[in-house]
């Protein structure tokens, strides 16, 4: 058990390597408005890193929790097939609402928090995909979300439940290694789907254990949740086809302002470290300092979308005055 994520680091490390080597073929991510790349780079990452944490967790097969490994190996095979044959929105999404369904019915939610914890799954199992976008981004984002699940794991004495975690961060770091810029190989949708659930289902199942408050899972990944939820709030105002390509997150429009794809994925590690650090520690408060400690974090959100919004509209003023 305690080899596993030593396991699933070394198997996507090497499996990385080999997939990348794939420079032709269905599995290319062909740069289009949406991107910050200009060259076409393999999509295989996500391939290599599901096999990583399936051979991690193979050491751990009796502590499985069926109802979550089942879903998330059919949204990886769902998902293999977009990244091959560009499958329709509605296939997908049909697919990422039965794999929510099944946690819900199976994790013994109750019916209260059953629309709440179903629309979160799905969102989730998205938003890990939207903000898959920038070298090192979601990778890092995997290795410090799961290992702090994993820590929060051990604090609450379940060691399987723990290493299941430590194995997804580590098949991330493996993965991390060829993705970090420049990057030579992405996830595709066959890794940022399953981890955007996994995310989710994990976070669903140490909340139902009584490891965590419901917000600790949020908070952890608040990196990614915060950013695609403050755009898509952003997007729907301005009445914008929520279905069309844009770089309008806040992690792309820093790499446009000249942060670069390194600087921004260095300030989002910065971010995802205090998250995590900080998650951890709000755990033990009572109830009313774990509102206050959540304001505090809505307000250093909002206080940073501000700052980079006033940054953007300087940038798009000066490249106007340029062309001009």
């Amino acid at each position: 058990m305690h080899y596993s994520p030593v396991i699933a680091a070394i198997v996507t490390l090497i499996l990385t390597l080999f997939l990348s080597l794939n420079k032709q073929g269905l599995l290319q991510d062909i740069p289009n408005d949406r991107s910050l790349h200009t060259t076409p780079i393999p999509r295989t990452g996500g391939i290599a890193l599901m096999s990583g944490v399936m051979l991690g967790w193979i050491m751990m097969i009796e502590s499985w929790a069926w109802w979550i490994v089942l879903p998330m190996i059919g949204l990886f095979t769902l998902s293999v097939v977009d990244d091959a044959r560009n499958l329709s929105a509605k296939t997908r999404l049909i697919g990422h609402v039965i794999a929510a369904l099944i946690v819900v019915v199976s994790a013994g939610i109750s019916w209260v928090w059953m629309l709440p914890v179903f629309l979160f799954i799905v969102w989730m199992t998205n938003l890990y995909n939207f903000m898959d976008g920038s070298d090192g981004l979601a990778g890092g984002m995997a290795l410090f979300g799961f290992s702090f699940y994993g820590v929060a794991g051990l604090m609450s004495g379940n060691v399987p439940f723990a290493m299941m975690n430590f194995t997804v961060g580590a098949a991330s770091l493996g993965f991390l290694y060829h993705n970090f810029h420049p990057a030579k190989v992405f996830l595709g949708d066959a890794g940022s789907i399953p981890l955007g659930f996994l995310a989710a289902a994990f976070g669903v199942w140490g909340w139902q254990q009584g490891y965590w408050p419901f917000w600790f899972p949020v908070l952890v990944f608040s990196p990614f949740t915060a950013d695609a939820s403050f755009t898509l709030i952003k997007r729907i105002r301005r009445k914008e086809k929520l279905s069309e390509a844009h770089r309008s997150h806040y992690y792309q429009r820093l790499v446009q302002m000249g942060w670069g794809h390194s600087n921004t994925a260095i300030a989002e590690y910065i971010l995802m470290f205090l998250a995590g650090v900080t998650a951890l520690w709000g755990i033990s408060l009572d109830a009313a300092s774990q509102a206050n400690f959540l304001a505090g974090w809505g307000a250093i959100y909002l206080g940073l979308a501000m700052w980079i919004d006033s940054r953007w509209r300087e940038h798009e003023l000066n490249a106007k005055l340029l062309n001009d």
